[in-house]
């Protein structure tokens, strides 16, 4: 099988060199048990980084037979950046292994994900059994709004980040998706294609330090949420009814106490039921926003991402074939 790896990099000039080097090392030693074939590569892409990453990855291509990489204009996030990686690819390449350029997930697993593919499965998600190497913060929210995440309904992989392998025919799918909020941990399982699961051992970063921050992981949390599941939407509805009932309660309170002459002025509990009734208003107002904010990102079907610069002529060839079938598909539904 052709194997591309598809690594997206933000900034990475400290990792770059290290993650090649392993990469490489390891892709050998595949090519060597005759699981990928010599023509496999690794494709990083350069998500708008300000440092010296673009450099670094040209210089790697031209010294490194398995490299090859892409420039995006802009930074356009991490998801954006691994679906244009997938999408250069798709055309050329029978499966696509996405891995961060760190390298804190096992390589290991990638073996194994090959080995799954051969046996007919399209998907194949490298979950998480340890996160020790990564902060408290950051496990303890992963940890949270995998929960949460499944009690709002949205169907994903638990404990599964961005380390996975697809096959070819999938990607051709799920370049059919078009959402602007990209959501793949949550896409490609809704896809429904044969899947496994393999272990992932998470390690410390070989360099540097994680540029995914505290805002952008609760960005990709909301866009997730918001994306996948409308019980927010009824959790407005039960608020409300329920708010209904505790105002008809306080009503029959209100009554009685007119009634049997018990009426003294509350301006504390006057106070607290405003402020309170207030928050619930304003959150839900919140809520139904962060819908609405998404509907009016959708309908204006801006592109994911554009390449400021492709410098492999196969994978030119490859985006300029996906071109023209785009075009046909488009002139023949007009």
């Amino acid at each position: 099988m052709r194997l591309a790896v598809v690594s997206p990099c933000f900034n990475e000039q400290d990792v770059l060199r290290k993650s090649a080097e392993r990469l490489t090392e390891f892709f050998e030693t595949l090519i060597h048990k005759g699981k990928i074939s010599p023509d496999s590569y690794i494709l990083y892409v350069n998500d708008g980084s300000k440092d010296n990453t673009w450099n670094i990855i040209r210089d790697l291509q031209e010294t490194n037979p398995y490299i090859k990489g892409i420039s995006l204009v802009s930074n356009v996030g991490h998801q954006n950046a691994i679906m244009a990686g997938m999408m250069t690819v798709k055309n050329v390449c029978d499966a696509v292994v996405t891995i961060d350029s760190d390298l804190q997930d096992d390589l290991n697993a990638m073996e194994e994900m090959i080995d799954r593919y051969e046996e007919g499965y399209d998907v194949v998600y490298g979950v998480k059994v340890s996160r020790k190497a990564d902060p408290f913060l950051k496990r303890s929210m992963a940890i949270g709004f995998y929960k949460i995440q499944d009690k709002l309904g949205v169907k994903a992989i638990y404990n599964h980040a961005d380390f996975r392998l697809i096959s070819r025919r999938a990607l051709q799918q799920l370049s059919l998706y078009q959402e602007k909020n990209l959501y793949l941990r949550g896409i490609i399982p809704l896809m429904g294609y044969k899947s496994a699961i393999v272990e992932d051992v998470i390690s410390e970063r070989i360099a540097g330090k994680s540029k995914y921050t505290l805002k952008k992981m609760l960005k990709l949390a909301v866009d997730g949420i918001t994306s996948f599941s409308t019980r927010p939407m009824h959790l407005i509805f039960v608020t409300g009814f329920l708010f209904l009932l505790i105002t008809l309660g306080i009503f029959a309170y209100v009554l009685i106490s007119f009634f049997t002459h018990h009426i003294v002025p509350g301006w504390t509990s006057l106070m607290l039921s405003l402020w309170f009734i207030g928050s619930v208003v304003l959150l839900s107002i919140g809520i139904v926003g962060e819908y609405i904010g998404n509907i009016y990102i959708e309908i204006k079907q801006r592109p994911l991402y554009n390449i400021d610069e492709n410098s492999n002529q196969e994978l030119k060839e490859g985006f300029l074939e996906t071109e023209k079938k785009e075009d046909c598909i488009n002139e023949s539904h007009q």
